[in-house]
């Protein structure tokens, strides 16, 4: 079933002085998308108010949130069967992404969170306060209580598989050891072996796809938010989207974090992301 595309360029999420030009690298995106299959959220410039919660630009982030999620509840009442490939932005637009695809396969969804950084900070936690990095943490249901999914949309850690995070701090990998969540470096993930066990030991059936570009790595696609050196090779994850996409249902995606420095650069990236389009759509 060909997706629905939603266009998401919130930049409030990200600390990363690369930040604005995540609506631009949204707008580049949607450029290049079939209009007729791609809705566009209304993101204020405005950054918004921490509310006193320690979360930068929480209240447009929480704006944002519930436009989006408006958006994705249109997407379903049409009735086609569509999934929804969010654009960001910034990685926080996977939350209310998530939380869509979660509510339409309750008790059924498995994440498998192609990122540089597992995302996986609290308010209290976080050493930068940006909700870029504590976006992971709500969807598994930990958390502000305003920006958690409710219980039954939440992905609990155990169902979670981390790809190509090779940036975390002490408090990310205490919970991950805690809590035995799979995590697959960059040379695990050569070959698709690895990531299809780990989604057949958590008994994956469907399966949500949230990819930040910054698991590639910086010289093979240089617009990005957060330069980590050591990630994927563009040919690696297309390959690895194609075999999950080969053996379970695809239940929505998400890509964010381009942030290209110009025009010029932007578009030298783009037939990298086209490629990665096409291998979430075809």
């Amino acid at each position: 079933m060909a997706p629905t595309f939603v266009v998401v360029p919130q930049w409030q999420g990200s600390v990363s002085p690369r930040a604005m030009r995540l609506v631009d690298g949204a707008e580049m995106i949607r450029g290049d998308l079939p209009s007729s299959a791609t809705e566009i959220v209304d993101v204020p410039v405005e950054a918004g108010d921490a509310i006193e919660t320690g979360i930068h630009r929480l209240s447009t982030i929480l704006l944002v949130r519930e436009r989006q999620a408006t958006v994705l509840r249109g997407v379903g009442a049409r009735g086609t069967g569509d999934w929804a490939l969010t654009i960001g932005g910034d990685c926080g637009v996977s939350l209310a992404a998530v939380e869509y695809a979660s509510r339409q396969h309750p008790n059924d969804l498995a994440l498998v969170w192609f990122d540089a950084r597992p995302r996986l900070h609290t308010a209290e936690s976080s050493p930068s306060g940006g909700f870029g990095g504590m976006v992971l943490r709500a969807i598994s249901g930990e958390g502000r209580p305003e920006l958690l999914l409710d219980p039954a949309s939440s992905v609990p850690l155990d169902r979670i598989v981390l790809a190509g995070a090779r940036d975390m701090d002490d408090a990310e990998a205490d919970l991950i050891a805690e809590h035995h969540v799979p995590t697959l470096s960059t040379t695990e993930l050569d070959t698709p072996e690895a990531l299809l066990a780990a989604l057949r030991t958590i008994g994956a059936t469907r399966v949500y796809l949230h990819v930040g570009l910054d698991v590639l790595d910086p010289a093979v696609l240089t617009g990005l938010a957060d330069l980590v050196p050591f990630g994927l090779e563009v040919d690696a994850l297309t390959r690895l989207i194609t075999a999950v996409r080969g053996e379970f249902t695809l239940a929505g995606a998400t890509i964010a974090g381009f942030a290209p420095a110009t025009i010029d650069a932007g578009n030298d990236d783009m037939s990298s992301i086209l490629r990665i389009i096409g291998a979430l759509t075809r």
